[in-house]
């Protein structure tokens, strides 16, 4: 029977039939935690009886959260992190040579196309840009899965995006994503494989696919998935820590629904307060000041974000009523921004720009909101206190926005500066 892709990269790793709802017992080729979710899950490895990991080199501890330690509850939690990778021999970096997980496993080699990768952090499923089934799990499954090197899964229905002509040059896939989920709704795809497909894909950079697998979980999805094309390849074979095998999605596969969306006519998108869903376009929202933005995270804290941000900002002023933070994502981003002038760019235009971390994404650090502030932030959530007090809002959008909206103090869509 043809397979989407999620169901053949299940296949791939499993003696049991696979087809929609059915249990299977799959090899993991990759499993980690982060400075938050490490702690429970080495309690829960111990309390089982395990001794080692399963593979030192296809485990990993990746503290982002709280990193640099912003106070002494995240030092003991980096501190446990750090012992118990170090006694198992397993994949361990410290602040300064890591950065925000979802970004800093693709960019070492560690997520691969045709595999199944394992995090205790729901935007695993960022890896779905490389063709990489990722799917986040609890601490307790996370830590089985380092004992045993596998765990279940659920085979996912499979809800195909089809995603036709060519977007604007004002137009990435934080716009997309967030036009998608305006349309299905933060549950519209729950505990199911999003595949995309569509002539648009061809003109997304990875940067833009890594951002649309990693909102999937904010349409509910158990993965967001990229069929693996010359991009795809030509990104893992520049980086990949071990061999790898492609899985494709059958012709003919079968899936719950198929959704066409004319990318061409999509236009700069944010999603208001209180949900991901909650899209609206740059240009509605005009008459909404703002007092911080933030451009980062698992994201947009990748290098085209960073880049796109740089360029809209260079020569200008951020407005004298906002907060800019500027996060890269990882080193490799922060060294490249520094190498091509663009931190100098973010400081000339009044932006703190700070070391690789999660940062003000899940209210932790560098960032927090007082009571009745708005921020715009290219992060992934905006729940009620997500980034601070109960009372403060949070408006997600891409790269393009966040920096027109830092210039203008106010939503903005990015062809409002266009001639400033």
């Amino acid at each position: 029977m043809p397979r989407s892709l999620a169901e053949a990269i299940i296949a791939s790793h499993t003696k049991d039939a696979v087809s929609p709802g059915s249990v299977c017992q799959v090899s993991v080729d990759f499993a980690f935690a982060n400075d938050i979710t490490a702690p429970p899950a080495i309690a829960e490895f111990k309390k089982m009886g395990a001794a080692r990991v399963f593979d030192r080199e296809r485990c990993a501890i990746i503290p982002d959260h709280f990193t640099p330690n912003k106070d002494i509850a995240s030092a003991e939690q980096a501190k446990i992190a750090r012992a118990f990778a170090r006694e198992q021999g397993m994949k361990y970096w410290e602040v300064g040579r890591v950065g925000v997980e979802h970004a800093f496993i693709p960019e070492t080699g560690n997520a691969l196309p045709g595999e199944i990768v394992i995090g205790a952090d729901s935007h695993t499923c960022t890896y779905g840009a490389l063709g990489a089934l990722g799917t986040g799990m609890g601490q307790t499954d996370l830590a089985a899965v380092w004992a045993l090197g596998e765990t279940w899964l659920r085979v996912p229905e499979t809800i195909k995006v089809v995603l036709n002509g060519k977007p604007s040059r004002w137009i990435g896939g934080k716009d997309l994503i967030i036009h998608l989920i305006g349309l299905i709704g933060v549950e519209g795809a729950r505990y199911m494989s999003i595949e995309f497909h569509g002539e648009a894909i061809a003109e997304l950079s990875m940067d833009d696919r890594f951002t649309m697998a990693n909102m999937a979980i904010e349409a509910g999805g158990k993965c967001g998935l990229f069929a693996p094309d010359e991009k795809t390849l030509a990104y893992a074979n520049a980086r990949k820590s071990r061999p790898y095998a492609p899985v494709w999605p059958d012709e003919g596969a079968r899936y719950a629904s198929v959704l066409e969306i004319d990318a061409s006519s999509v236009e700069p998108t944010v999603a208001l307060p209180h949900l991901p869903g909650n899209a609206r376009l740059a240009r509605e929202c005009s008459s909404m000041e703002i007092d911080q933005v933030f451009i980062g995270s698992c994201t947009n804290g990748r290098f085209s974000d960073i880049e796109t941000a740089a360029g809209m900002l260079k020569g200008r002023k951020v407005h004298d009523r906002v907060r800019l933070m500027v996060i890269p994502a990882s080193y490799e981003v922060y060294s490249e921004a520094l190498e091509r002038g663009w931190v100098k760019t973010f400081v000339d235009a009044g932006a703190s720009v700070c070391t690789p971390t999660c940062g003000p994404c899940m209210g932790g650090h560098l960032g927090i909101l007082a009571e009745g502030e708005r921020c715009v932030s290219t992060s992934n959530r905006n729940f009620v206190g997500r980034m601070g007090h109960k009372n403060s809002e949070i408006i997600l959008a891409g790269p393009m926005v966040a920096a027109a909206s830092a210039l203008l103090g106010r939503v903005a869509d990015p062809r409002d500066v266009e001639n400033l």
